[in-house]
């Protein structure tokens, strides 16, 4: 990626159903991403089970929204067991800052006990939601963040979420694999709705 490429480029590329990545948080290099096969969280069809839905009820997590969305992006990109590095280099934690900053990008943040456990961001674009990575410190509270932006993404009349590519995380709320062209279909028409995350 360039070093002009700036936060409307991004967003441009999101537009157009790429996205991008590092191969390490201190690679400075970033490239762009469109899968042949794209996983999407159908939102009038998420899976919430049992279990995750007693711990909703539990309020045992307090949910934010934009609270500390630096705090987040930090977190999703810091090391994790099995996972000693991230797509996420400071460029992308740069551009998604100013996106924050410009009301573009959001994070849904999962606290308990006043100390921030769990949560996610991505980018808001008409009625698509690119989500773009999570974290969790505590079990259970990614999942937490991931149903209240579903339900939040459903208030506000969202059409599409992203979730990039397919993961076993995923497949337990329901998240399906689409092709390129079934994508690009339905993020034309999610671009054309006049949602607001709010």
């Amino acid at each position: 990626m360039a070093p002009s490429f700036t936060a409307d480029d991004l967003i441009a590329c999101y537009r157009h159903g790429v996205f991008p990545m590092a191969d390490a948080r201190e690679d400075d290099r970033t490239f762009l991403v469109e899968p042949h096969r794209r996983g999407i969280l159908p939102l009038g069809e998420v899976h919430i089970s049992r279990r995750l839905a007693r711990t909703l009820r539990s309020g045992r997590f307090e949910v934010r929204i934009n609270t500390a969305f630096a705090e987040v992006i930090a977190a999703c990109a810091a090391p994790r067991p099995g996972h000693p590095e991230t797509w996420i280099n400071h460029t992308i934690e740069q551009l998604c800052l100013e996106l924050h900053g410009r009301g573009l990008a959001h994070s849904v943040e999962t606290w308990r006990e006043g100390r921030l456990a769990g949560g996610l961001y991505g980018v808001a674009q008409g009625g698509a939601f690119f989500g773009e990575s999570m974290f969790s410190l505590e079990r259970d509270a990614s999942k937490v963040a991931l149903a209240h932006l579903v339900a939040h993404l459903n208030a506000r009349g969202f059409t599409l979420l992203d979730a990039q590519f397919m993961t076993d995380h995923l497949k337990t709320f329901g998240a399906i694999e689409i092709s390129k062209g079934e994508y690009r279909r339905r993020l034309a028409a999610a671009l054309a709705v006049g949602a607001r995350f709010g």
